[in-house]
């Protein structure tokens, strides 16, 4: 059967971090239908003043944080002593577990195009280590297709392996597909998954997606994606369903009010880290 499009959601523009203007496409509002994700910003401009204003230190527990960037730079400090940048076409991939400070910096580029996702972590591994991990372009396969291109950013596709979650199983392709083309991406039937069209419109099983929009699929074994009039660029993103309780409050996520305040108050006597601070100004 084919999967076709349950819902969309067009983004919103706000601002974030130290003063970075983003579109914020999924949030609080969306976390039912988007389970395991989250959040997802999307971030498109060619005026360094919307985003070098970056995102200051700032806690998160409970989640995975994956960031790919097209296009421009983003430079990752954490309290776990990793300092790293990715660049054009290369991806960050933070675990918060059971918490970790960190700033993200976006220096000045010819454009800054890209996304970040939230993503949720299981019940049982809210506390898990944190851990950070960079995908260079080194390490993402870029599949040819007759008519485009998919990149493997994380997961499985058509037998190619990428990087690896260590929790939620998380397929994540970047599809380009020339104007008017299309391609069949199989699926697994129970899994969970979302597109977001980053450049162009798409028809997603029949269904016109416009620039900038998220849209949720319904179950099925494969999804028809065909470019519009000109060339696209669509996000494909699956993993597998949670169903479990969400208790959200600003960079952290857990599954109750008591942990979500407990988490509040481990900020404020200084117990949050559960890991040796190695931090440096």
């Amino acid at each position: 059967m084919e999967r076709t499009v349950r819902q969309q959601v067009k983004g919103y523009r706000t601002q974030d971090g130290a003063g970075v203007n983003l579109v914020r496409v999924l949030g609080n509002r969306t976390t039912r239908e988007y389970d395991p994700i989250l959040m997802l910003d999307s971030f498109d401009s060619t005026n360094p003043d919307d985003y070098t204003a970056g995102f200051p230190l700032h806690p998160h527990r409970g989640i995975e944080t994956i960031s790919y960037i097209y296009h421009g730079k983003m430079v990752h400090r954490d309290s776990l002593g990793n300092e790293d940048a990715i660049s054009d076409g290369e991806v960050q991939w933070m675990t918060a577990g059971s918490g970790i400070l960190h700033e993200e910096q976006l220096p000045a580029s010819e454009r800054m195009l890209g996304v970040q996702l939230w993503l949720n972590l299981p019940a049982r591994d809210k506390m898990t280590t944190p851990a950070y991990q960079s995908i260079k372009r080194a390490d993402i396969e870029e599949i040819m297709l007759e008519n485009g291109k998919v990149r493997l950013l994380a997961g499985e596709y058509e037998g190619r392996k990428g990087f690896s979650s260590s929790y939620l199983p998380l397929d994540y392709y970047d599809i380009h597909l020339n104007a008017n083309s299309s391609v069949v991406i199989n699926t697994e039937r129970d899994r969970s998954i979302m597109v977001f069209t980053l450049l162009g419109d798409a028809y997603v099983g029949g269904t016109l997606v416009t620039e900038k929009t998220a849209a949720k699929l319904t179950e099925g074994g494969h999804v028809v994606i065909k470019a519009a009039d000109q060339n696209v660029q669509v996000l494909f993103v699956s993993s597998r369903f949670l169903g479990e309780p969400i208790a959200w409050g600003g960079p952290i996520v857990m599954n109750t009010r008591e942990e979500l305040q407990k988490a509040f108050d481990d900020l404020d006597k200084g117990t949050f880290l559960q890991q040796k601070i190695a931090y440096k100004r």
